[in-house]
């Protein structure tokens, strides 16, 4: 039986599981861009505020049969969209990703899109590929969760 994956608008009732959700080492190793700090609440809360605050991002919450289990956003960038995500770190490798990735796009007709990776975040690129992302050129930024720069994939999913 296939899970009953669903994406809908975010609600602030989903906020404490994303706080939970970024709490993991490994998970905010693994993602590279995340807070600096992902204990901080504050920092939580105001980055979230202006995700929710602004009409130009599209912010999605992930359900498997009704249980919160990430999110997925689609927010302007360097006059570009680039799309984002965050699943637990338990439901990895059950292709949740690919799947809640493949409904974003269903939802974003708009191309091309853009998304960006660290060059050893192996299953984050593999899901974007799958979804017809393909790399278009690599850059360098500080990554806070690794307290250090990171080469990462610029990636496109064209017209």
């Amino acid at each position: 039986m296939i899970d009953d994956l669903r994406l809908r608008p975010v609600g602030e009732d989903d906020l404490p599981e994303f706080y939970a959700h970024q709490l993991d080492p490994d998970a905010n190793r693994m993602a590279a861009f995340g807070p600096p700090d992902p204990t901080d609440r504050r920092a939580f809360a105001a980055h979230w505020v202006r995700i929710l605050t602004d009409p130009e991002i599209v912010a999605r919450t992930v359900t498997i049969d009704g249980e919160v289990i990430g999110h997925m956003l689609a927010f302007p960038a360097d006059g570009r969209t680039e799309v984002s995500y965050w699943i637990d770190r338990p439901r990895w490798g059950r292709g949740y990703a690919t799947r809640a990735l493949g409904a974003l796009l269903r939802e974003i007709t708009r191309r091309p899109l853009y998304a960006r990776a660290a060059v050893d975040n192996v299953a984050s690129l593999a899901v974007l590929r799958r979804c017809g992302f393909v790399v278009s050129g690599t850059d360098r930024a500080y990554a806070p969760s690794r307290g250090h720069e990171v080469d990462e994939y610029v990636l496109e999913l064209p017209g």
